[in-house]
């Protein structure tokens, strides 16, 4: 669905916001972003200290600016810090993990996933203060209830999801991204309709004390092997 707001045909408008660098000056601040996203982590141990509603709002409006297939924004955010809710949501996910481990997955996942050292208990469903779940709309609804193609809708939902997590950062926060497989349950939960799809589960909230990440997730491969220059 288009937002409403939007012209219906092609209005050119003059470019809002010009924040370009000269060239030392970006090469300094794309280097500096760099490394500090390279402090970001995805963190299990989470403190119960709560998070201001507000801050979690502009984080979601910052998510909500990124760019989407004919702009047509084909995501939701359901922001949830009732402790109830969360408890339901853990303990059906931990219940869809526990297939998941018990072989579900097959062996290669689970291989795949112990350096992660993961398992079907999720605390960090109840402990964070928040849980946002990222919901993809696969396709959009007229007020009169007609529906409306979306185009590109993982594409944009995962673009979405980058700025989501980086503004998390930004704020201070960590979090995780959660996948229990399946999610359907989220719909109901969340009182979405069914044209919604949920993708994933961030917990967001401060690190605990004694917080530890996998030595794994350190490794990155090197810039040589993601980076071809033509």
């Amino acid at each position: 669905m288009t937002p409403p707001d939007t012209p219906p045909h092609y209005q050119p408008l003059p470019l809002p916001d010009r924040v370009q660098l000269a060239p030392g000056p970006s090469l300094a601040a794309a280097r500096g972003f760099r490394d500090y996203m390279r402090k970001r982590h995805s963190v299990r141990d989470f403190a119960p200290e709560p998070v201001d509603r507000a801050v979690i709002a502009a984080c979601i409006a910052t998510a909500a600016s990124a760019p989407s297939g004919a702009n047509q924004q084909p995501w939701h955010f359901a922001a949830i810090a009732d402790p109830a809710m969360k408890a339901r949501i853990r303990a059906a996910a931990e219940a869809e993990e526990e297939d998941f481990y018990a072989g579900g997955a097959g062996m290669e996942w689970l291989r795949a996933l112990e350096p992660i050292g993961t398992g079907a208990d999720k605390p960090h469903l109840t402990i964070a203060p928040w849980l946002i779940v990222v919901f993809a709309q696969r396709h959009g609804v007229t007020p009169e209830g007609e529906r409306v193609k979306h185009y590109y809708v993982p594409e944009s939902v995962g673009i979405a999801t980058g700025f989501l997590i980086a503004a998390i950062h930004h704020a201070g926060l960590v979090c995780l991204t959660h996948t229990p497989n399946p999610m359907k349950f989220l719909t109901g939960m969340c009182n979405r309709p069914a044209h919604e799809k949920p993708v994933m589960i961030l917990p967001v909230g401060y690190p605990a004390a004694d917080a530890v990440v996998p030595a794994a997730a350190k490794h990155k491969k090197p810039l040589e092997s993601v980076m071809s220059v033509f």
